[in-house]
C-alpha cells in the first residue's frame, strides 16, 4: 500500500501513526514565501488568521499586538484551527475564538461581532468567503496579503493507492498535472474536499479536524484497519 502526501511530514511520525505496512512518499506541492511590509498600528482593529503561514509572516514583519484585556483598544484575535492556534500560542499570544474554518468564522463574526473592525492577515491565495461575506454586512473587513503562495505543479509519475491533501492551492498544483483516478482521496477539512470535488468525482474522505491527528485517524480507520 502507497500513500502520498502532498506535504512534508516527518517520516517517523508517519511510521508511527501508520505502521511499517503502509509506504509513504512526501512531495511538497506549493511553496510559500512572506512577504516584507512595514508594520503599521493595529490600534482599534481585530485580527484574523487563517493560517499558520500567516502567522509566521506576521510577526516576522514585527507587528506587535496589544493583548492587554484591560487595555481599551486591545487587539482580539480570531482564528482559523489548532495549528495556527498553536502558532500564535508560540509567539507569546492567545486567540479570542479558534473556528475550523474561514465558513465557520464567518457566520461567528456576522452573528456576535458587528462592531469590529478586522483586519486579516493571509497569503495571496487565500479563499475570498470572509471578503465576500463580511462587507455584505457592513462591517469593516481589509485583506492583508503578507505572504505569496506558488503552486508548482509538479509531474508525479509513481502510482499510489492513496492521496492525501492539505490547502485547495494543494489540490489545484497537483491536479495540473496529475490524475486523481483509482486513487483513494483524504482531505484536511471541508474547504479542501470542495476544491477536490472540481477534479473528480471520486469519493473524498474528509477528516472531522483540520489537523494532522484527524487526517492520520482517518487512514488508519479507511485503509490501516483493512490492511
Amino acid at each position: 500500500m502507497k500513500i502520498l502526501f502532498t506535504k512534508n511530514i516527518d517520516q517517523s511520525i508517519i511510521s508511527k501513526e501508520l505502521g511499517e505496512d503502509i509506504s509513504v512518499d512526501c512531495v511538497e506541492v506549493i511553496k510559500t514565501k512572506p512577504i516584507l511590509i512595514s508594520p503599521f498600528d493595529l490600534k482599534n482593529y481585530s485580527l484574523i488568521f487563517t493560517s499558520v503561514n500567516g502567522v509566521a509572516s506576521f510577526f516576522k514583519n514585527r507587528f506587535k499586538p496589544n493583548e492587554n484585556f484591560t487595555a481599551k483598544n486591545y487587539n482580539k484575535i480570531y482564528c482559523v484551527g489548532e495549528k495556527t492556534k498553536k502558532a500564535l500560542r508560540k509567539h507569546g499570544f492567545g486567540t479570542f475564538k479558534v473556528l475550523k474554518n474561514a465558513e465557520t468564522l464567518s457566520r461567528f463574526i456576522i452573528g456576535n461581532c458587528q462592531h469590529e473592525q478586522f483586519l486579516h492577515f493571509c497569503g495571496n491565495l487565500a479563499i475570498n468567503v470572509l471578503d465576500k461575506d463580511l462587507p455584505l454586512q457592513n462591517i469593516k473587513y481589509k485583506k492583508i496579503t503578507i505572504y505569496n503562495t506558488e503552486e508548482t505543479n509538479p509531474l508525479i509519475p509513481e502510482k499510489y493507492h492513496a492521496a492525501v491533501f492539505f490547502s485547495p492551492s494543494g489540490v489545484r498544483s497537483f491536479a495540473k498535472q496529475n490524475s486523481l483516478k483509482e486513487m483513494k482521496l483524504f482531505s484536511i477539512g471541508e474547504t479542501t474536499s470542495g476544491e477536490l470535488r472540481n477534479y473528480t468525482h471520486e469519493n473524498i474522505f474528509t477528516s472531522e479536524e483540520n489537523t494532522l491527528n484527524s487526517i492520520f485517524e482517518l487512514i488508519r480507520r479507511e485503509i490501516v484497519s483493512k490492511l
